[in-house]
């Protein structure tokens, strides 16, 4: 129990620093023994939960190459976390799962559809997150797979201009922001224009890559 005190402590400092990812090697060198502390990390302030995302797919990319089974048993603690039955809500897990994705391409291609499925409402037999936060995360997580393998996230575009209007306000700008990730199409930009015009004024925060960054859902339909 100490030494696990202890490597959450270490860890913590190291995400903290200003050159965190410098030390992102370091962790994953940590292997199944980091999984644990990062995942706790991801209950912490958003600007934690996103590094720690980010270590939790540099520990994915390093373990591909020796324990690929290691990688889909993350991937799965992922996905348990985010079903109803864990008795969890899932916070930080679509951030984590998004860059596993992004980070490990066996993550990505057996794992990608299964993060998309949950801003996909079917009525019944769907893997939907009817959690209106949790599901702003799960359209961040897909944004953040279009900026790295955009060819998996296309997959995603029907259901990100659907996510436009979306009845929370803040998915709607999330939904935003990862169609503008994809490349262009002429059959996003009428439905970004409608948002960026008349849409709500609801602040966002959208991690950058080091920080969270102040915006609004006009702001980020307008792809400002």
């Amino acid at each position: 129990m100490a030494r696990m005190r202890s490597v959450k402590t270490r860890l913590r400092q190291l995400l903290e620093a200003e050159d965190w990812r410098s030390h992102l090697p370091a962790i994953a060198a940590e292997g199944l023994a980091a999984v644990g502390p990062l995942l706790s990390f991801l209950l912490l302030e958003p600007r934690t939960r996103h590094r720690a995302a980010v270590a939790l797919g540099a520990v994915a990319a390093a373990l591909e190459r020796t324990q690929p089974e290691a990688v889909r048993n993350l991937m799965r603690r992922f996905m348990w976390h985010m079903n109803e039955e864990s008795g969890n809500i899932g916070w930080g897990i679509p951030e984590a799962f998004a860059e596993a994705c992004c980070a490990s391409g066996l993550a990505a291609r057996e794992f990608h559809r299964v993060l998309i499925s949950y801003v996909i409402e079917l009525e019944k037999d769907d893997n939907f997150c009817d959690h209106d936060v949790l599901r702003r995360s799960c359209f961040w997580g897909i944004g953040r797979l279009a900026q790295v393998r955009p060819e998996l996230a296309e997959w995603a575009r029907p259901w990100l201009r659907r996510g436009l209007d979306d009845p929370d306000l803040i998915c709607r700008g999330m939904a935003a922001w990862a169609l503008r990730q994809l490349p262009a199409d002429m059959m996003d930009a009428p439905l970004l224009r409608r948002l960026a015009d008349d849409g709500p004024d609801a602040a966002c925060e959208i991690f950058d890559g080091n920080d969270m960054r102040a915006t609004s859902v006009r702001r980020l339909a307008a792809g400002d």
